[in-house]
C-alpha cells in the first residue's frame, strides 16, 4: 500500500507549513511561535484536547477514536527546534534569522505530526486515543525529558510511543530501523589542566601544561583501542583545545579541554567516563600538573523496544513497500530516549535522500518525503489500536 491519499492531497498545504516554520527557526526552549502555530492548528483540526506548556514550551494533542473498547493510547512525538547555524542554502523560503536555521529536519518532523494529526482528527479510524507530542529543546537542551518529568506519560495515559527522524543518504520515502540500540548516548567532558607558566626558552623552570594536555587528549583514545570491547562502539572525541597565552614564546599556565563520549551501551558508558577520569587524572600527575574534570552525562542511548520495532516495520512496509529493518546504527545522540525508558515504543528513519547531512549550513529536508512520513505517523496509530477491537 503505497502513502495515503489524503496526504498527497494534503501535500501542498503541509509544505506550506513545513516552509513556514523554515523561514522563523527558534532555538530550544524558546519555540513560542512555533509552538502557537502548532497549538492553533491541532485546535482547527478538531483535536479533542490540546495542552500547551507540557516540559515548558511543549504542546500535545489528543485525539479520540471511533470507539474506545481497548482503552490504548498511542503517542507520536516530533521536535520542533532548530539549530544555531547560518543557513547557506539560497532557497527562496531560507532562514529568516541571522544564525539560526532548520539544520536538521525538525520542521519536516513538525509537519509531518501536524499532517498525519489533521487525518487522524478527520477519519479517527481507530479504536483509542492518539497523543500528539510536539516536543522542544532536543537540540541539546532536553526537552524530551523535561516532557516526561511533566507527567506527560502518565497524564496522558500514553501506553506506547514513536517517532522518526530524517535521514539523508537514504532515498526519499524509504525507512530504516533495527531493535535495540539506535542511535548513541552522548556525555560531555571539560578538562582543565593546571601547571606552571613561564619563557618557552626555560621549559625546565615550568610545567608545561601544553604538553600535559596534549598527552591527554591522545592518550584518551587508549579508551577506544585498549579498555572497551572492540566488537562494541564508542567514540571519544576532544573538540576544543584553548590554552591562557596568546604568545609563542610563553609556556601557558593552564589548558581547557572540551569533549564528547558517545556509546551503544550503559555498562561502556560507565567505563569510558572512569577511565576519562582516570587517563586525565594520571597523566598530569606523571608530569606535576593538576587536573579538573566537570563531566557531564546527556542523552542515554536511544533504544528500540523489540516488539515494537516489529510494528513499526510492519506500518513502514505498508507505505514504502519494504524497510531496512536491521539498519547500522549511528553514533549522534537522540533524547527520544528518554521517552523510549518511560514507555515500550520504536524510532525508525526516513530518508530525506541525496542531501547535505544534518546540521550543515546547507542541509535542507525534502518535501517530497512529508506523505511519507505523516502516512507512518497516523498508520501507527490505525495498526496499534485498530478500529472495531
Amino acid at each position: 500500500m503505497p502513502i495515503k491519499n489524503r496526504f498527497a492531497e494534503m501535500h501542498a498545504e503541509m509544505t506550506g507549513w513545513r516552509h513556514d516554520f523554515h523561514m522563523h527557526p527558534e532555538l530550544q526552549y524558546d519555540v513560542h511561535r512555533t509552538a502557537g502555530i502548532v497549538a492553533k492548528l491541532l485546535r482547527e483540526f478538531g483535536c479533542d484536547e490540546v495542552v500547551e506548556g507540557i516540559g515548558q514550551t511543549g504542546v500535545v494533542g489528543v485525539i479520540n477514536g471511533n470507539t474506545n473498547n481497548s482503552g490504548k493510547t498511542i503517542g507520536l512525538r516530533a521536535d520542533m527546534d532548530a539549530l544555531p547555524i547560518p543557513e547557506q542554502t539560497g532557497l527562496p523560503y531560507a532562514s529568516t534569522v541571522p544564525g539560526k536555521m532548520h539544520a536538521c529536519g525538525h520542521d519536516g518532523h513538525t509537519t509531518m505530526l501536524l499532517g498525519a494529526a489533521k487525518y487522524m482528527c478527520e477519519t479517527r479510524n481507530f479504536d483509542g486515543r492518539a497523543v500528539v507530542i510536539f516536543q522542544p529543546a532536543e537540540e541539546g537542551g532536553g526537552g524530551g525529558l523535561a516532557m516526561c518529568e511533566d507527567s506527560m506519560m502518565d497524564r496522558f495515559g500514553i501506553n506506547e510511543v514513536y517517532g522518526l527522524h530524517n535521514a539523508p543518504g537514504i532515498p526519499v520515502g524509504q525507512f530504516a530501523i533495527r531493535p535495540g540500540p539506535l542511535m548513541a548516548s552522548a556525555d560531555e567532558f571539560v578538562i582543565t589542566v593546571t601547571g606552571k607558566g613561564g619563557h618557552a626558552a626555560e621549559p625546565h623552570r615550568a610545567i608545561d601544561t601544553t604538553l600535559v594536555a596534549a598527552q591527554i587528549v591522545v592518550s584518551l583514545q587508549t579508551i577506544v583501542a585498549r579498555n572497551v570491547d572492540p566488537l562494541q562502539n564508542v567514540v571519544v572525541t576532544v573538540g576544543t583545545f584553548k590554552t591562557d597565552s596568546e604568545a609563542s614564546n610563553v609556556i601557558a599556565h593552564e589548558v581547557v579541554m572540551e569533549g564528547t563520549v558517545r556509546t551503544l551501551d550503559e555498562s561502556c558508558r560507565d567505563i569510558a567516563e572512569k577511565r576519562v577520569r582516570e587517563v586525565a587524572e594520571g597523566t598530569a600527575m606523571v608530569h606535576g600538573a593538576t587536573v579538573e574534570i566537570n563531566y557531564r552525562r546527556g542523552y542515554p542511548v536511544t533504544v528500540n523496544h523489540e516488539d515494537e520495532t516489529t510494528y513499526a516495520a510492519d506500518v513502514a512496509k505498508s507505505v514504502a513497500g519494504q524497510v531496512e529493518d536491521n539498519v547500522n546504527p549511528i553514533m549522534p545522540a537522540e533524547d527520544f530516549s528518554y521517552m523510549l525508558l518511560e514507555r515500550p515504543g520504536a524510532y525508525i528513519f526516513l530518508g530525506n535522500g541525496d542531501t547535505a547531512v544534518c546540521h550543515h549550513p546547507e542541509y535542507n529536508f525534502d518535501d517530497e518525503a512529508l506523505p511519507f512520513g505523516a502516512s507512518w505517523l497516523s498508520g501507527m496509530v490505525e495498526a496499534r489500536a485498530p478500529a472495531n477491537s
